[in-house]
């Protein structure tokens, strides 16, 4: 848990509670703070099984799946590879597209082609493609950091600078109207895709603030859909979760536009796990409370590991 990336904060906080359930499990639990000496630390104490706890960079893009793959470490949640293709909003949404699901349509500007390409000439291009408003959001990059809702074209180019201060690759995305909902995946062989998680944000969209923040957003689990377009949205994110080949657990959050079709957004392999997140509110309504879903994820681990 913890780390450097820009949801420490949450990490350490999806950890600690994480840590907590396990210990009234009757784990014997070491929590350990991403630091340069994780690896000495590891092969010292060669646990059974890792948790991740970690988000964002590091933790969410398959570096420490990878890590301990070389360490030959069980863990929780997909592998590096899953991890890898779910942290990048542009192999994602291309990947999803090319199998026939519904994303909204998106152009992705570089750094370098801003900087030594003159990209910025084609700003009214992509403009004039998606229309306003559109969303402008780091291609890697969790928890919603630095993500705008853009609503003229006077506003466009703050809104990238800003994106840019969290990754070198930006993604242009068409605004989608519609009700924002999560669909939480867990299982293995038998995937069980828990209740849809609608989340309605009292101000503005639902930014970094929103999620974390407890009284900024109210949560309906079930979602507010009629049962056609509930069962449509598990769907589509069971499909998610197999087509990138993902283990143990994954959270889909997509848009139902206001023709009733799941539009995916992006694909979570390391919930958040705090008071406010999203997959311990599916759980719950699903009638798992938080120690039995974290009794779960172990389980599912040891499954995938025969251990």
């Amino acid at each position: 848990m913890g780390g450097s990336s820009l949801e420490r904060d949450i990490s350490l906080r999806s950890g600690r509670r994480v840590a907590r359930a396990l210990e009234e499990l009757g784990h014997e639990v070491i929590p350990l703070d991403v630091d340069p000496d994780l690896v000495r630390k590891l092969k010292g104490m060669r646990p059974d099984l890792a948790y991740i706890a970690l988000h964002g960079k590091f933790g969410e893009d398959g570096t420490v799946q990878g890590l301990l793959d070389i360490l030959e470490i069980p863990y929780t949640g997909p592998d590096a590879l899953s991890s890898a293709l779910g942290f990048d909003k542009v192999l994602s949404k291309e990947i999803f597209a090319r199998n026939g699901i519904s994303t909204p349509p998106f152009h992705v500007l570089t750094e370098d082609t801003l900087r030594e390409m003159g990209a910025v000439e084609a700003l009214p291009d992509v403009a004039h493609r998606l229309g306003f408003p559109l969303v402008v959001k780091p291609v890697a990059q969790g928890s919603a950091l630095g993500v705008k809702v853009v609503s003229e074209p006077e506003a466009l180019p703050r809104a990238i600078q800003s994106a840019l201060h969290y990754d070198h690759r930006i993604l242009l995305e068409k605004f989608v109207k519609g009700t924002e909902v999560a669909a939480s995946i867990l299982g293995n062989d038998e995937l069980e895709p828990l209740p849809l998680v609608e989340s309605v944000p009292k101000e503005g969209f639902f930014d970094f603030d929103s999620r974390y923040t407890p009284g900024k957003t109210e949560y309906y689990c079930p979602a507010r859909l009629d049962q056609e377009t509930a069962e449509r949205a598990l769907e589509v994110a069971v499909r998610c979760h197999l087509i990138l080949g993902c283990q143990n657990v994954s959270r889909v959050d997509m848009i139902i536009d206001e023709e009733g079709v799941p539009q995916v957004l992006e694909l979570n392999i390391s919930p958040g796990m705090t008071e406010t997140s999203l997959l311990p509110i599916a759980a719950e309504a699903a009638g798992m409370d938080f120690k039995e879903l974290v009794a779960r994820l172990i389980k599912l681990a040891m499954e995938k590991y025969d251990l």
